[in-house]
């Protein structure tokens, strides 16, 4: 068999994340043309864009104890399933409340499609691979937006186009299926999936030697928010790095980035949709260029750099936005002349306020020419922090997550700590358009960006470097890890590189 009995797993993670990318960006597209046909308010936009997370945070509850008692290949095989379903009610949708049910299946499955291949893979593959594998995931995620936002564009201007986008979700997760029966039930080591590999030999004692510890010690849900071994740490660094990664304000510059570039001078519905497609070009390179990095430059260095780019990005877009408003007249239910494809008038769900010459004429519906001078360099900020994300949070965080918990409690660690992604995704989705209504998108953007810089500061005192290192390893070295003291922070100045696992002290003679 040989090394090549990874390849399946792989390709299983990889369409997982095909189809996981490709339910997160489908909804950018499709919500101007649901908002016309079934007349939907603000509050009902967002509920049909976030009844996604709902579901997503629902299986994160239960996702753990269905990872770790049921096996990897029955979580995946049931999250294939439960998405089938629901992409057939979300094409076949007559109602507002079929599209939020069909939402709500999709959502839950997504959550632990995405738990399951991610643990699966990390537990596949030998440490020196294990960071390009694991992130072959989230380069299917951005496959999937970038395929996402290309059918937007293809059926915009399509009678009933939003039933073709929600039903080709079906062709990927009919190939996931497929290849999901071959695997094993329950998660094994390459022991038992390559006994005659010796190039595989480094994953085979990886996984025999994560099998030695869980043998000696058994860890149970409780053991997170307990000093011993550390596992309080661990849990805060996991929870860190989701909520620092959902409330620098990336899942609205997906669910809503047709919409945000209409808000900034892209003035037809086809233009808005195009320039969101260059966003899906460009976070395929940048998540192209992380699973090549991975594993040379490590992941502490790609999430600094990635978290200081975001920063720098956001704020940059905070101030050439300055002069963009939401217009919550145009957020509400409008009547659609024919019910047929949208039209470019009634279909403008946001408007620009002209604060300069136009200060007075609040209802003239053209762009003002202070936003449209500025958008085309709105979008290379917004690529640049799609770019940044994409190498750092993007598979960074999921990396992370599937090597610094035991083997025996990692299903039900990932679970926990993805339970607070979906919430802090489900609050900064849910709330964005009330928010931008409130303080403005240049308000918003500010706010992400300060966000990013306090994302930094963390990751830089907190996060440990794992690449190189087998499971086994690390979790022996996370044992012995600490939060910094007082004294670690009157030395971030005089620190020319970052150290590993261990804190040197002030009174250390060596410093």
């Amino acid at each position: 068999m040989g090394c090549s009995v990874l390849v399946l797993p792989t390709a299983v993670s990889t369409l997982g994340g095909l189809v996981f990318g490709y339910e997160l960006g489908i909804i950018s597209g499709a919500l101007m043309q649901l908002q016309a046909q079934f007349h939907l308010s603000c509050v009902q936009q967002e509920t049909v864009v976030s009844a996604l997370l709902i579901g997503a945070v629902l299986a994160s509850v239960i996702g753990g104890w269905l990872i770790d008692h049921h096996g990897r290949r029955t979580s995946i095989l049931l999250s294939n399933l439960l998405i089938l379903g629901g992409s057939l009610i979300l094409s076949c949708s007559g109602s507002f409340l079929m599209l939020v049910i069909g939402r709500l299946l999709v959502g839950f499955a997504m959550s632990i499609s995405s738990m399951s291949c991610c643990i699966f893979v990390s537990e596949m593959v030998p440490s020196y691979r294990r960071g390009l594998m694991v992130t072959l995931y989230e380069a299917g995620v951005t496959v999937g937006i970038l395929l996402a936002y290309a059918v937007n564009y293809i059926l915009s201007g399509a009678q009933g186009g939003w039933r073709y986008m929600f039903g080709f979700a079906i062709a990927p997760c009919l190939a996931q299926l497929a290849s999901v029966w071959v695997l094993p039930s329950r998660h094994v080591s390459l022991v038992q999936l390559t006994p005659e590999s010796q190039s595989c030999s480094d994953g085979a004692e990886e996984g025999t030697s994560s099998q030695e510890l869980t043998e000696k010690k058994r860890y149970t849900i409780l053991h997170l928010f307990q000093r011993e071994d550390n596992m309080r740490t661990r849990t805060i660094i996991g929870l860190g790095l989701v909520l620092f990664q959902q409330f620098t304000g990336q899942p609205n510059l997906l669910f809503y980035a047709s919409t945000i570039f209409r808000s900034v001078g892209f003035r037809d519905y086809a233009s808005a949709v195009l320039a969101s497609v260059g966003l899906g070009i460009v976070k395929v390179i940048s998540t192209s260029v992380a699973m090549l990095c991975a594993d040379k430059a490590g992941r502490r260095l790609l999430l600094i750099s990635g978290c200081s780019v975001m920063a720098v990005g956001l704020i940059f877009i905070g101030f050439l936005s300055r002069n963009s408003l939401f217009d919550t007249r145009h957020c509400s239910s409008e009547t659609h002349p024919n019910d047929t494809i949208l039209s470019e008038n009634l279909t403008e769900l946001v408007k620009i306020r002209n604060d300069t010459s136009h200060a007075g004429c609040s209802d003239v519906p053209a762009a003002p020419r202070a936003a449209g001078n500025f958008n085309w360099l709105i979008l290379i900020c917004m690529m640049s922090v799609v770019s940044a994300f994409s190498v750092g949070f993007g598979p960074m965080t999921w990396l992370v997550l599937s090597e610094i918990f035991p083997a025996d409690v990692r299903g039900r660690a990932f679970a926990f700590t993805n339970c607070f992604n979906w919430v802090a995704n489900l609050i900064v989705t849910f709330s964005f358009l009330s928010v931008i209504d409130v303080i403005g998108l240049s308000g918003a953007f500010f706010i992400y960006g300060v966000v990013a810089v306090a994302a930094v500061v963390f990751i830089y005192f907190l996060l440990p470097e794992t690449k190189g290192k087998s499971l086994h390893d690390i979790d022996k070295e996370l044992c012995e890890r600490r939060f910094p003291q007082r004294e670690d922070f009157c030395r971030i100045f005089r620190r020319h590189h970052s150290p590993g696992y261990q804190r040197v002290s002030c009174g250390d003679s060596s410093v």
